[in-house]
């Protein structure tokens, strides 16, 4: 995690908050980043982050149906 990190320019404290979901919406330098040293294109990537989680409404996947209080 450590080499990880500091080879994509980011502190391992931040990745560990990518990880773990303390950082929802990492930036985009960030993703490309972290991308390219661990070998991934960018459309690898949209493509695991468009897959649909298993029981959940896809209007849910994108804010929508949701009340926010």
């Amino acid at each position: 995690m450590l080499e990880t990190a500091l080879d994509a320019g980011i502190s391992p404290e931040t990745l560990r908050k990518i990880e773990s979901g303390r950082v929802a919406t990492p930036s985009f330098p960030t993703i490309a980043a972290l991308a390219e040293v661990l070998g991934l294109s960018l459309d690898e990537v949209w493509a695991e982050v468009r897959q649909p989680e298993p029981g959940l409404d896809p209007a849910d996947r994108l804010g929508r149906g949701r009340l926010v209080s």
